[in-house]
C-alpha cells in the first residue's frame, strides 16, 4: 500500500471540509491506496499527467486533486471546496505548482 503524502496546505484544506465529505474523501483517497479508482472522479490534464479528481458532492462540493502513477506515493496536490461549475483558475494553478514540486 503506498503512503499518502499532502503538499503544501492540502492536509489542512481538507480538515476544512464538511464533516461528512471530510469522511467520504478519507474513504475515496483509502480506495486509491488500495489500488481502486475513486468512485466519482475525473481526469485533470490540465494540471498534469496522471492528475485526477475526486468529487465529493455531500454538504455542497468537494474536490481532491491528486496524482499515483508515482512510484513512491500517492501525492494530494490540493483540497478544495467548489463553488461555482467551472474550476476555479486559482485552483488549478495552484495544483499545478504543487505537481511541478513533486517532480511530476
Amino acid at each position: 500500500m503506498k503512503p499518502v503524502v499532502f503538499v503544501g496546505s492540502s492536509l489542512n484544506d481538507l480538515r476544512d471540509f464538511a464533516p461528512l465529505a471530510r469522511q467520504m474523501a478519507g474513504f475515496q483517497i483509502d480506495r486509491v491506496q488500495n489500488g481502486l479508482m475513486p468512485e466519482d472522479f475525473k481526469p485533470m490534464p490540465n494540471v498534469g499527467q496522471g492528475v485526477y479528481e475526486i468529487r465529493v458532492n455531500v454538504q455542497g462540493a468537494w474536490r481532491v486533486l491528486y496524482i499515483s502513477r508515482l512510484e513512491d506515493a500517492i501525492y494530494v496536490l490540493h483540497c478544495f471546496q467548489k463553488k461555482t461549475l467551472k474550476t476555479r483558475k486559482e485552483d488549478i494553478d495552484l495544483a499545478q505548482k504543487r505537481y511541478k514540486e513533486i517532480g511530476g
